[in-house]
């Protein structure tokens, strides 16, 4: 019998778009579900993808965006503490389409945090340092100028990037999987 090999594939993600929201929700549960993947979670900027030609880049201005932030601190928590990293991924869309909460209250950050057993200090620490900005710049402009992703949610695997609009979050593990 030939062992099957977990099935790679990337997806990327702002926090802010309740598209994305109801992908990685299938992605997430169908993980917990044990699905056979193999997961990279990269960020995208709604914001950068807005910027008008002329203007400078976000990332040198990152407070100007509402979701840079929270998209900050998932990446350090995905860098720094993988194991917390998908209750964190789920808490922060969670944050913005359940309770529509403000992905640029630390306190409100706080929160997510502090209901996953993140050692938060470090989360920030990263945030703040400027390293997780960084790698959302490096892995935003790659997926860009490598698949010419545009939005969010687009999947990718073998070279080749799809956007998809899922319309229903999954009702249940089954959906989740196979809908992926």
């Amino acid at each position: 019998m030939t062992p099957t090999m977990a099935r790679p594939f990337t997806i990327n993600f702002d926090y802010r778009c309740p598209y994305a929201r109801i992908a990685h929700d299938h992605v997430v549960r169908g993980l917990r579900a044990g699905a056979d993947w193999d997961v990279t979670f990269v960020p995208f900027s709604l914001g950068q993808a807005h910027v008008e030609e002329g203007e400078s880049d976000i990332w040198t201005r990152p407070a100007d965006d509402s979701g840079l932030l929270a998209l900050q601190l998932g990446i350090a928590v995905r860098d720094t503490q993988p194991q917390h990293f998908l209750d964190v991924h789920a808490g922060l869309f969670a944050l913005r389409h359940d309770s529509g909460g403000d992905l640029r209250d630390r306190a409100r950050l706080d929160e997510v945090l502090a209901a996953t057993d993140v050692d938060v200090d470090a989360a920030w620490a990263e945030v703040d340092g400027g390293f997780a900005l960084a790698t959302i710049e490096k892995e935003h402009v790659a997926s860009v100028e490598g698949l010419q992703v545009w939005g969010v949610p687009t999947f990718s695997t073998e070279g080749r990037a799809a956007f998809v609009r899922l319309l229903d979050r999954p009702a249940d593990d089954a959906e989740a999987v196979a809908s992926v």
